[in-house]
């Protein structure tokens, strides 16, 4: 504490990113990364704009971009809406569209930023608790008086994926409230709800380049919805700065959009790794939750997570625990390569006592 600290920032509980440990060389499955480099493409846009004109400042309304990712999925630029990665894309909606009179709604195991935004924007949140399967309760997710919802597709940590079906079914329930689709992860095997966009004006859809695109390092995000949530957007993030996107990324985002080739090539990758992996977890007595994201939630009867966590750190292989109810007995483990997953499989057999 310090007698400088505003009350707001006292009561705050900033959020964790995952561990980025510097003492040794570790194989990373903690933080979702991408385990392949980004497109050529995208290093060769940004090498080309390293130049004189970073002495000014960037397009502020990112028209090109806007244009780029507009075009991508079929949008027009007025329901496009880019940012300083989906977590400024995640505050600025946080502000725009959740009235502080009013709960807003969202899982009790997901994302964990969601709380650290209600506790800062004043907002109170109504949690509603996943099924016995870890999955979201769609039919949970109405009712009089809340002011929003907010759901990551997949889930965050749990990796399920509700249908474009539950997200109509969300839609036609909270007709009169924003209803926010947090699709970090919806490359790796889901449907996107951007193909709903036309039908309902209260749907806004955040993507990132961080996952599926291998760009979490250059920090670019997406929103997509009817034209006044897209103002609405505007108008806080120009209240607050209004250059968001630095000149080299605005160049490798564009570039990254253009390689369609590649994009689906490593993201099949990512997938087919997944499968496997999750395949020979079941056979090592694991829980694995369905998914179809870039990590696997697991968990075992016989060893507790914490000390698997631990043993897995202790030989070089980051994973990550959530000391949190309900899920403090599971583990997030990101899809690395190959040769990543098969050193992280030889060791758990080891640590579990299987061969």
């Amino acid at each position: 504490m310090s007698k400088y600290w505003s009350p707001l920032t006292a009561s705050l509980e900033p959020y964790v990113p995952g561990e980025q440990p510097k003492d040794k060389r570790y194989i990373k499955l903690n933080t979702n990364e991408s385990p392949y480099p980004p497109s050529p493409g995208v290093l060769e846009a940004i090498n080309g704009a390293v130049n004189d004109d970073l002495r000014l400042y960037p397009d502020p309304n990112c028209e090109a971009l806007i244009e780029a990712a507009a075009a991508y999925y079929g949008l027009s630029p007025k329901q496009t809406f880019v940012g300083n990665g989906s977590d400024e894309i995640l505050a600025f909606t946080f502000a725009a569209f959740f009235d502080p009179r009013k709960p807003v709604m969202f899982a009790d195991i997901t994302y964990s930023f969601y709380k650290v935004y209600a506790k800062f924007y004043g907002l109170e949140p109504q949690l509603i608790p996943l099924n016995d399967e870890l999955g979201i309760p769609v039919d949970q997710f109405q009712g009089d008086g809340h002011g929003g919802v907010i759901i990551p597709n997949p889930n965050a940590p749990t990796a399920e994926l509700l249908s474009l079906a539950d997200i109509r079914t969300l839609l036609e329930r909270n007709r009169d409230v924003v209803v926010v689709i947090d699709e970090a992860y919806i490359d790796f095997g889901g449907e996107s709800a951007i193909t709903l966009i036309g039908e309902y004006d209260n749907l806004l859809v955040i993507q990132t380049l961080s996952k599926s695109r291998a760009l979490a390092g250059l920090r670019v995000g997406f929103a997509f919805g009817s034209p006044e949530l897209i103002d609405g957007l505007n108008r806080i993030k120009n209240s607050f700065n209004s250059y968001t996107l630095d000149r080299l990324a605005l160049q490798g985002a564009v570039a990254a959009l253009q390689d369609e080739e590649y994009f689906k090539r490593i993201t099949d990758k990512v997938i087919a790794t997944r499968e496997r992996v999750a395949e020979q977890l079941r056979g090592l007595g694991f829980q694995v939750t369905n998914s179809r994201a870039n990590f696997l939630f697991i968990s075992h009867d016989d060893f507790a997570a914490k000390d698997l966590f631990q043993a897995l750190r202790e030989r070089g292989v980051l994973v990550r625990y959530f000391a949190q109810p309900r899920i403090d007995n599971h583990l997030r483990v990101s899809i690395g390569t190959d040769e990543e997953m098969d050193t992280f499989l030889k060791l758990t057999k080891e640590i579990i006592g299987r061969s």
